[in-house]
């Protein structure tokens, strides 16, 4: 058991660590939030995905990509909807503890409803199909995947310290909701045109 979670959490990692578009959004939405709730968010996210792939196989793999696109497309701007309504004042700590359910509930909007069928999940859909042990694979998908936030989660924290200091935060603010629907645009156009081999 411990082999197979080793060599899927490797095989997820991997394959989720270059290029992913969501390790980019949780950094971005670590420069607008707290490093704890977004990992929050994203664990949660991660762990209910991982299970969906996990229980369905390779049939995410076949889900039609326009329903991926859509729902990667909903995703994006939604998130962006809510960066942008954030005020554009600096907090202090209270403020910031008072945001906690919302950051996470933003980190969790932004992974669970975007990207399904990505290669991540596909991996970890294979690696069960491989397996006969899908509580270890589904442990470390998920591990995989939490290694990969919490990453993006820590070196968004030590950017958000450098911009905070360094930029406004109405520039912030604008930096960040079009570098989320620069993502989304550029998630829909993969869903929308790639090609399984």
């Amino acid at each position: 058991m411990l082999a197979i979670f080793i060599a899927t959490y490797v095989a997820v990692f991997a394959a989720e660590i270059v290029g992913d578009k969501l390790l980019y959004t949780t950094g971005v939405l670590a420069t607008r939030y707290r490093t704890t709730p977004i990992v929050i968010g994203v664990t949660i996210a991660f762990m209910l995905k991982m299970g969906a792939a996990v229980a369905l196989g390779q049939a995410i793999a076949h889900l039609p990509r326009w329903i991926v696109a859509l729902v990667t497309a909903a995703s994006f701007c939604g998130v962006a909807w809510t960066v942008w309504r954030k005020p554009v004042t600096r907090t202090d700590s209270p403020e910031e503890k008072k945001s906690t359910p919302t950051a996470a509930l933003v980190a969790f909007a932004a992974v669970f409803f975007s990207e399904w069928g990505d290669v991540g999940q596909i991996t970890a859909a294979t690696m069960a199909a491989r397996f006969a042990s899908p509580v270890a694979v589904w442990l470390g998908a998920v591990s995989a995947m939490l290694s990969k936030g919490a990453l993006a989660a820590s070196v968004g924290a030590g950017v958000r310290r450098w911009i905070q200091n360094h930029l406004s935060p109405k520039v912030i603010r604008i930096a960040g909701v079009a570098l989320l629907l620069v993502l989304g645009v550029l998630s829909v156009l993969e869903a929308l045109f790639e090609t399984h081999g």
